[in-house]
């Protein structure tokens, strides 16, 4: 099964062309920048459904600075686009900042080809199982009621509504 279309955003040219040999076989399309100041625009105009996103671009001078900073720039333009940071630096705190920041995975150059699929795949899944928020609300309603042994006035509280709300709530489903 092939999935969409990744953007993929490094610098190194020879990077993505790697990445297009290595992930042919799992995306539909693959998207390629050189510059991270294209994202943006690409993506206005693109249906993607994930990035890989490089940590570290030549203009850049501060380890990994310029990659968490398009990383936030997406993840506010675009918040249900999952991106995976890539890097050639295995650095844990800049990982653990890398995903505290929002990445959904972080991957490291020279990357076993089998192992970067998983991942992306993974994450792409991921995404596509989520199930819809009013589906979520109704199931965590359900356990607090359950918790509240049935006492909507109880579970109200518990959920910080008015039981009229938490009433209706129940009545829509």
């Amino acid at each position: 099964m092939k999935y969409g279309t990744i953007l993929a955003c490094d610098d190194n040219v020879d990077i993505l062309t790697a990445l297009d040999y290595a992930l042919a076989d799992t995306f539909e399309r693959i998207v390629k920048l050189t510059q991270p100041d294209e994202l943006l625009r690409t993506m206005a105009t693109e249906h993607i459904d994930i990035v890989l996103l490089d940590m570290n671009f030549s203009l850049g001078t501060n380890s990994g600075r310029e990659g968490l900073h398009w990383l936030q720039v997406l993840r506010r333009a675009h918040p249900d686009v999952p991106v995976v940071m890539l890097t050639a630096y295995g650095d844990v705190p800049l990982a653990v900042r890398a995903l505290k920041s929002g990445a959904a995975d972080f991957i490291t150059k020279p990357w076993d080809n089998d192992q970067l699929t998983y991942k992306l795949r993974n994450v792409v899944e991921a995404q596509q199982t989520l199930p819809p928020l009013d589906e979520v609300e109704m199931e965590h309603i359900r356990r607090v009621v359950d918790r509240a042994d049935g006492n909507l006035t109880a579970a109200a509280k518990m959920l910080g509504l008015t039981r009229q709300t938490l009433y209706n709530k129940l009545n829509r489903k």
